[in-house]
């Protein structure tokens, strides 16, 4: 017996669906909802009404932008793929997502993976880097580099979780970039690698190029995308995560901005890059400081025009 031996033929669908779809179905349940008079309005709100203990989906902060005196909070080589900028496998209990779970009253077989998460930026948040693969050329340990979700604390030079690093950088309210290599953001579209970034502080990503959709997602966050001129890059600049950063310039499509690198013992360099802003829509949303916010702009926008 095979399933094709009982799944029915199209002309059998499209006759069951004739005589039991009609159209008065879908008018009792969406005429009163677009026809709410203002007597209703005191009472129904319009409005999601956000859990406070909700482990999936969370109202999330939005931060005021700056392109200056930005801590790298990764340095990355070629290659780094969405499963490493915020991974997609199951919650581990020792790690700092499943800790969070753990404290949200959550049992260990319901934490679920990172990406039924993503609705949740303080999971979010903590699955940024997450993966124990990674190689954050910054976290350096006895002369060496060493692998899995770690970053360096500057100016002190500790090496921590990574969490924990993106967490000081919150609370001390200090703008982040991430310096990376070639094919930045390759492999599956993660919509929250680019959110995780966005909520951990990272205000620019400056790479030797960028994969065409995570760029897009980039930039629907709000995070600027930089790319280095060619032959230029984080070894040939002796990027070793010390430095502070700036970006100067206006960002118009494919603009050459400069990059302004304060090293630790006040030497400046000025590099030239390419803002990886390709279009004036791409700008627009940039400015907005999102996708989100530029929808909610043009929604505001309609409904006073519609007003007047």
């Amino acid at each position: 017996m095979y399933l094709k031996d009982l799944w029915p033929d199209d002309d059998e669908i499209d006759a069951i669906v004739s005589r039991s779809v009609k159209p008065d179905h879908f008018r009792r349940v969406y005429e009163p909802m677009f026809a709410m008079t203002e007597a209703h309005s005191d009472a129904i709100s319009p409005l999601y009404d956000w859990r406070a203990q909700s482990a999936y989906i969370r109202r999330p902060p939005y931060w005021e932008r700056t392109l200056k005196g930005m801590r790298p909070l990764a340095v990355l080589g070629d290659n780094i793929t969405t499963d490493h900028l915020s991974p997609s496998n199951a919650i581990l209990p020792d790690s700092a997502a499943g800790e969070y779970l753990a404290k949200m009253g959550l049992p260990e077989e319901d934490f679920n993976s990172y990406a039924t998460h993503r609705g949740d930026h303080l999971t979010a948040q903590r699955a940024t880097f997450a993966n124990p693969t990674l190689i954050n050329e910054m976290a350096v340990i006895d002369g060496q580099v060493k692998k899995g979700s770690l970053a360096r604390v500057e100016p002190e030079g500790q090496v921590t979780r990574m969490w924990e690093a993106i967490e000081t950088y919150m609370a001390r309210k200090q703008p982040l970039i991430i310096i990376a290599g070639a094919d930045y953001g390759q492999g599956s579209s993660h919509d929250w690698a680019a959110k995780g970034v966005r909520l951990a502080g990272v205000e620019a990503i400056v790479a030797e190029g960028f994969e065409r959709i995570h760029r897009t997602n980039l930039i629907g966050m709000g995070v600027l995308p930089l790319e280095f001129k060619a032959g230029v890059n984080r070894v040939t600049l002796g990027i070793d995560g010390t430095e502070t950063y700036d970006v100067i310039g206006a960002h118009t499509p494919r603009a050459d901005l400069t990059l302004v690198i304060h090293r630790k013992n006040g030497e400046r360099i000025d590099v030239p890059v390419t803002c990886r802003l390709d279009t004036a829509e791409e700008v627009s949303i940039y400015d907005a400081g999102g996708v989100l916010q530029r929808f909610a702009q043009d929604f505001l926008e309609s409904s006073k025009a519609a007003a007047l």
